[in-house]
This record gives structure tokens, sequence and C-alpha cells, in this order.
């Protein structure tokens, strides 16, 4: 940007002013709160930059050496040099890499309004001034204290000439070139060293103690002499009883000039935990890939009739979460994770019923017949954007209530960018490369340093959030190994694998270990709505060869077992599901065939002769001799029994059966009577009869009020219609190119009728308004000048009141006045427009120029 074709400006309104369309478009894309509502011009939006909560925004944003860089301008004179900021920052010895950075993170805070005025004068905004500048409340992060004028404010002049004459410095007519003169002193390299030379012993132990921060210590009201040596020479000057302070100005002469002790210009690395080839990652994940399908599966079968119950809070229960994890085979955070996930995409929701509970809703039916890839990429493209963080269950809100799975409190703004800026780093790293934890955490707290712990020894959100992606894309398979797979990478709209392997930043350098983005080459943003499907739909194109195929067979075992080698086919899994019990899961799933479950499946409508052909056709093996046995016995028995609604009846045409169980003593609390040879009664419900029958080892069959057996299928209860919950949204979106390029638009124009010269007095239809207020003419000769500039075609600057008394000022060109209305072309809005005369206060013709 160049500044000196520009006169300096005065203020951050004139700084904008002179800024062209793409720098303000940049303006706008870095802190999009400025953009909400629009601006009406440049004076307005120069103010609401200057916001308390929109500079604090915009420094929450800035990386650690940028902030830094604010940092700096803070304790500099207000304007500051360019080269009072670099000594500030490189020292008086100069840092090269320093040095090299500076011009950046300059750049990122005049960009972000947030410094303005030319390299002469240089001005942090105000109100980042008041945040960032070191006061007895909120210490600097320089360490650096008070300057020798803010520290000597209330000191009478008496002890200030003192200090000036024991430091060796001439006598001065008034206090404030006393202190002119001290300050100059304390900034004098020959001078400081030939002071501090004759130090008593200790004084500079004093001076390396506070030196680097806090620059506050305590004093008795008899301090030693090395102390008073201190206090006496102004290196120490006291701001409270018992209290003094390092002034500025002695502590950067000690500092040799640096406002920070480290100063931070490049980024640390994301370093290499292990690296493994590309194949085995792809594979992994892919293997994991498969696993998070099956267990959302599992989880939406075990709640397919209706899951647990909603709290009166909101959430699951701590016991429903721990059935869940046992019922999944995982830990109950894990647990959490996939029950939030499935949450989030839409496949489970509350079912809105007096007895309210959780349960599948109809998009887990349509998700079910999609392919495994797509399936997989739902859930991939959920999780990068959604902001529930399922980590925090468990934990406690800040009323002390405890967090629960899909109850409130768990959305957390910042999930979603972090997440995406994790595996950002990871797709920057060598392809099939894990990165060391700490080294990802360590980058993460240098990009956003003021959103770094706020207690000692507590880890900052985004260090936990990193944690939680870093675990989470594994149990996805958007990671295999710790390594961003290749479906990953495309599911983020990273470059290929072969790109990947290149450096990532032209500056890293031949000496650098991995590819690291610097501050000046910002990270690509998240994908918008339209270029995510894009990149989704790929990523399941690159996953689907990779996923294992299902197989539509299994091995049934001599001790009424049955492997499955591997994935089977939906119809397949879920009729064995039904036919028998899962024993072991893992690489091959064994089922073990039980008479309650061959029961279970006559109970679902099968037929002996249907299980017989079923085992037969599925079966790479020979179906075993006591598997074949077992099925007969259970269906020669089954349905043998006939229970109904008496309150509940028993029927069968072999009256020995029944004299068999009014015989046993089991059956007494079922409290059985004899109605007929071949029917009994009883006072338990159906349901309950044909448990108590079970137990005592029979097989009795419901039957409806018709007489025909009823079919046990499980019934699927679904949720009526539901939509997803909506991720909460750090702030206001980023603008997109539309909205920039009409905002933009219309803060033009807006400064246009704000700023644009109006003629003298005597040469325009009355004399020119005060500044800030609008134009006053009468009705005549508003009517008049109008008139007249229709005939001439030139602008006129307009004060409007609209029918809610809102006053503005406009630019206009008049086509037409006529009844008592103005037709004309607004620069301010950029559309013609009509307005009522009595409403326009005054006009006032525009300069030629």
């Amino acid at each position: 940007m160049s500044q000196a074709a520009h006169p300096a400006p005065r203020s951050l309104a004139e700084a904008l002013r002179a800024r062209d369309d793409a720098s303000l478009s940049a303006l706008l894309r870095s802190r999009p709160d400025l953009i909400t509502p629009v601006p009406t011009d440049l004076t307005q939006l120069a103010t609401r930059a200057g916001t308390r909560a929109s500079v604090l925004r915009a420094l929450e944003r800035l990386d650690r050496f940028a902030l830094q860089t604010a940092e700096a301008l803070a304790v500099a004179p207000d304007p500051a040099p360019y080269g009072a900021l670099h000594g500030l920052m490189a020292g008086d010895a100069g840092d090269e890499t320093v040095a090299a950075a500076l011009p950046r993170a300059l750049a990122t805070l005049r960009e972000q309004a947030l410094v303005w005025g030319d390299d002469e004068r240089l001005r942090l905004v105000r109100t980042a001034r008041e945040l960032l500048a070191p006061s007895a409340q909120h210490p600097s992060p320089t360490g650096l204290g008070p300057s020798v004028q803010e520290a000597s404010s209330g000191m009478s002049p008496g002890r200030i000439q003192q200090i000036v004459a024991t430091a060796g410095l001439p006598s001065t007519h008034d206090a404030v070139s006393a202190v002119a003169a001290l300050t100059a002193l304390f900034g004098n390299r020959r001078k400081m060293a030939k002071l501090l030379a004759g130090a008593p012993e200790g004084a500079r132990e004093v001076l390396d103690r506070l030196v680097w921060g806090p620059p506050y210590g305590q004093v008795t009201p008899d301090p030693a002499a090395h102390l008073r040596w201190l206090l006496d020479r102004g290196l120490l000057l006291p701001t409270a009883p018992g209290t003094v302070v390092l002034p500025r100005e002695v502590a950067l002469r000690l500092r040799e000039g640096r406002a920070h002790r480290t100063p931070e210009p490049l980024p640390p690395a994301v370093e290499p935990a292990a690296v493994h080839s590309p194949q085995v990652v792809d594979a992994t994940a892919a293997g994991q890939a498969y696993t998070a399908l099956a267990t959302v599966e599992e989880l939406l079968k075990d709640w397919d009739e209706g899951g647990p119950a909603v709290l009166r809070a909101g959430g699951l229960s701590v016991r429903d979460l721990k059935r869940t994890a046992v019922a999944l085979d995982v830990a109950e955070p894990v647990a959490a994770f996939w029950v939030e996930l499935a949450y989030a995409a839409g496949l489970i929701a509350s079912d809105g019923e007096a007895d309210e509970r959780y349960a599948a809703t109809p998009a887990y039916d349509e998700w079910l017949e999609q392919p495994a890839a797509e399936r997989w990429a739902r859930l991939a493209e959920t999780w990068l954007a959604v902001t529930r963080t399922p980590g925090l269950v468990g934990g406690r809100d800040a009323k002390d209530r405890t967090l629960s799975a899909l109850g409130p409190g768990l959305d957390r703004s910042a999930a979603s960018e972090v997440r995406h800026r994790v595996l950002v780093l990871l797709a920057g790293l060598p392809t099939g490369t894990a990165p060391d934890t700490g080294s990802v955490l360590a980058r993460l707290r240098w990009e956003r340093p003021l959103r770094g712990p706020r207690h000692d020894g507590e880890e900052d959100l985004r260090s936990r959030l990193a944690r939680w992606t870093l675990s989470e894309a594994e149990l996805l398979g958007i990671t295999g190994r710790g390594a961003l797979s290749a479906h990953g990478r495309t599911l983020l709209g990273a470059p290929t694998a072969s790109a990947a392997t290149a450096p990532a930043d032209e500056e890293a350098g031949p000496g650098a270990k991995l590819p690291v983005h610097h501050h000046h080459a910002p990270a690509p943003a998240p994908l918008s709505a339209t270029e995510q499907a894009v990149a989704t739909a790929a990523a399941a194109r690159v996953l689907a060869p990779l996923l294992p195929e299902p197989l539509d067979h299994v091995l049934l075992q001599a001790d009424l077992t049955a492997v499955a080698p591997g994935p089977l086919r939906r119809p397949l899994a879920d009729t064995l599901g039904v036919l028998a019990d899962v024993e072991s899961k893992g690489g091959a799933t064994v089922y073990r065939f039980t008479p309650a479950s061959v029961r279970r499946a006559l109970d679902a409508g099968r037929t002996a002769t249907d299980l017989h052909a079923f085992l037969a056709e599925h079966s790479r093996t020979p179906v075993p001799q006591p598997l074949a046995y077992l099925i007969d016995d259970v269906a020669r028995r089954h349905g043998h029994l006939r229970v109904g609604a008496a309150s509940a009846y028993v029927r069968c045409d072999d009256d020995t059966l029944l004299n068999e169980i009014l015989a046993d003593k089991r059956s007494a609390p079922l409290r059985l009577r004899r109605l007929a040879p071949t029917v009994l009664a009883a006072q338990s419900d159906p349901a309950a009869l044909l448990e108590g029958l079970r137990a005592m080892g029979y097989a009795p069959a419901a039957e409806s009020a018709e007489g025909d057996v009823l079919i046990a299928r499980a019934h699927a209860h679904r949720t009526p219609p539901r939509t997803a919950p909506e991720p909460v949204p750090d702030g206001p979106p980023p603008p997109d190119a539309t909205l920039l390029t009409a905002a933009i638009r219309a803060i033009r124009a807006g400064d246009l009728a704000a700023t644009t010269p109006r003629k003298p007095a005597g040469t325009a239809a009355g004399a020119p308004p005060a500044a800030g207020e609008l134009p006053r003419t009468s009705s005549a000769e508003t009517l008049a000048t109008m008139q007249a500039a229709v005939l001439t075609g030139g602008a006129l600057w307009i004060g409007y009141v609209n029918a809610e008394g809102s006053a503005t000022q406009r630019v206009i060109a008049p086509v037409r006045v006529e009844g008592g209305f103005v037709t004309a072309y607004d620069h301010t809005a950029d559309e013609v427009r009509t307005y009522p005369l009595h409403r326009i206060t005054g006009v006032a013709e525009l300069a030629e120029d």
C-alpha cells in the first residue's frame, strides 16, 4: 500500500477513505461483524471498527506475532514511527527473522483496521491501546510498566527535581521538562550504563528481577540502602504506599530495547510422531470407517423400538449412557460421541410424545438404503460442521450442572473451526505422517494466543477441542494410525497425495523438517456449502473401493455357532441377527444358535423349512446335525400351545399336555383353570402368560382374536420428520463476494453523500449547514433548486426525513419534479427513487470539483 501518494490521514475514517475496494473487502472479510448491518458510510464503519467488542474479537483472531506487534505499539509513543516499532520488536542488536516478519504482521494489523497511519505515524486504534497498554489492573504481556511520565503524574514537583538532581541532571524550571529530561536519560544507552556502573551491591539484582515483569515490587517505609539508591534516581518510582514500579524506559534500556522477551515471528512446525505407508493409512482408515457405520447401525438398532427416555432438562441420563456404552462395547465417552454424531446427522431425535423418548428418525431409513461410502460421507461431513462437543459430556456448566449427552449446553462455536484447522495441519504433512500432538497444540496456541488458558494449569478450550478432534477423526476413519487418509484429504478439499508431499510453504527453506503455514500465508478457509457437498461426494468415491465387500455367506460349525469372516450383506445380517445371538465381534463375528434365538425366528413368522433353506443357502459348510436337530425340536413344540386374551387363555389339541401344565407347581403364579378339555384360562395378561410358559420350557405362540398365529416382529418406532440441529456460528459468517460488492457500493455511496463538498454561502440556495447537520431551506427554495437541477442535470445534496422520523443525507440527481414529488437518481442508494418534497428538509448544490 503506497502511503506517500496521499496526505497523512488524521483519523481512521480518513485512512479507510483512502483504501481501494479490494482493501475494504479484505477488512470486511476478516472482520465480518463490521458488515452487520451494512454501515451507512466510512465514518460509521470506522466508529464500529473501534468499538470494544469488535476490537476484542479482532485481537482474539490475531496470531502470536501480530499480537506481539500490537502489544509493542501499545507501549510505543503515539504515534510511533516504523523505526521505533522495529526497535521494540527486534531490539537494539536487531533480529533478522523478526525484521523480515514485521512488515507482514503490520500489514495484517492495517488490513484489519487495528493500526492506521503511514510508516512515520503509526497509530494503534484507541480501544486496542486501552486493552493492551500496561496498567496496574491489567498487566501487559510485555511485562512492561507505566512510562516515567505516567508513573510520576502524582508526584510533587519538588520530589521530581530531587530525583533529577540525584541522577546527575541539571535542574529544570518545571516538572514537565524534568520528566522529559529523566526520560531522555533512561533512553540513552551510554548515560544509563554510566549511571548503573555506580549502583551499590544488590541494586542491579532488584532491577533484574523486575525487568521482564511483573514490574511492580514491595518496599518497606524504610527501604534498604540499595533500594533507596534506586528510588533517589528514579530507577524505581512509587505508585502507592509500599509499592514501587520499574518505569518502562528503564526496563526497555535494560532489555536492550526489546518489548518482548521472546518474539515469535514464525509459527512452530508440526512435528511428525510416526510415518506409515499411504496404503496402510488408507486401509486402516477405511476399516475404521466401516466400523463406524456398523457402530451407528448397532446403536440405532438398539433404539429401534424406542430408545432411552428424555430427561426433563433434556438429554440422556448417566444410566442410559452407560447402558448404551455396554451395548456398543465401547467406553462411555466414545458412546457419547456416537450418540451425538447420530443426533447431529439427523438420524435420531426425540419423538415428542408425552412419555418422551429418543428414537430413530425417518431419515435413518433413507440413510440405511444408501451405499456404505455415501453413508460414511454424510457422517463425516456432519462431524466437520457440527458445533456440539461430545467431549464435554460429564463435565459441569457455569451453573455447576452436569452436561449430559444430547442435552443442552454442549455447543461450542469454535469446534468446527478447530476441527477444520487441525485437519488442515495434518494435510500439510507428507502423506502417511502422523503428527506429534504436542506440536499441533503448540501451533494452535501460536495462531490464537488470546484464546489460551485462563488459569494456571488449565488447558484452554481450543487445545481440548484439538485433542478431541484427533481422537474422533481416528474413530470416524478420517485418519488412519494418526495420519490423514486419502478420503479424509479429499473431504477437506486439500491437494492430492502427490501434491501434499511437496513443501507447503515457499519460505520453509531447505532446512525445514516439515512444511508449515506462516501467518502471512493463511490456511484454506472452510469450504462453502456447495464446495463441501462436492468434496464430500468426491471423498465417498475415493473411499468406496477401500471398503470391504459385504459377504453373502457364513461358516456354520458343529458347536451351534456361525462365523461371519467379514461384514455381511444387510438381508443376511438382519435375518441372522434374529436367528442367532452375537457372541463376539472383531475381524470375524461369531453368532450362537440357542433355543430362544430359534424361537425368536419362528415368532417372527419363519417356519422350520424356511430356516433350513436359509442356512443351506448361505453356509459355505454343510449344516451341522446338532443345529438341524435344534431347529426341528423347537419348531415341533412351537405353536403347539396357543395363548390369547381371556384375560388370557391357553388352548391345545393335546389335553394331556394341558394336564401336565396344570400339575406343574411352576404354573401356580399364572392361576390357571380348565374351561374345556383343550382350553385353560389364566388371570395373567397374554404377554405374562407367554413369558411364564416359556420359562417352564414350553414354546407357546400368541394368537389373534380370529385364532391366527401372531407374528412377533419388532416394531420399528420412528419419530416424526425431524431436521438436524443447526451449528452455532462463531460470530457472523464471512460475507460472500456478492454481499461484499453490494456493501462496499452502499458504503461508498453513503460516504459520498456525507463528504461531497458544498458550494459556499451566496452561491447556493441558502447558507451551507454546519458540519454534521442537514441542509435547511424553505419550501420555495427547495422547489426552485430542484427544478433548476432537472434542467441542468446537476446533482444536489438533500436532507431527508422518512416516515419513521429517521433523518439521512443523500446525493441525488433530479429527473422530474411534479405533484409534490421529486423523482431522482439516488447516488447513495444507487437507484432511481421518488421522494415527497415535504419530507426534504433542505437542499444544497455540490461544488463543481
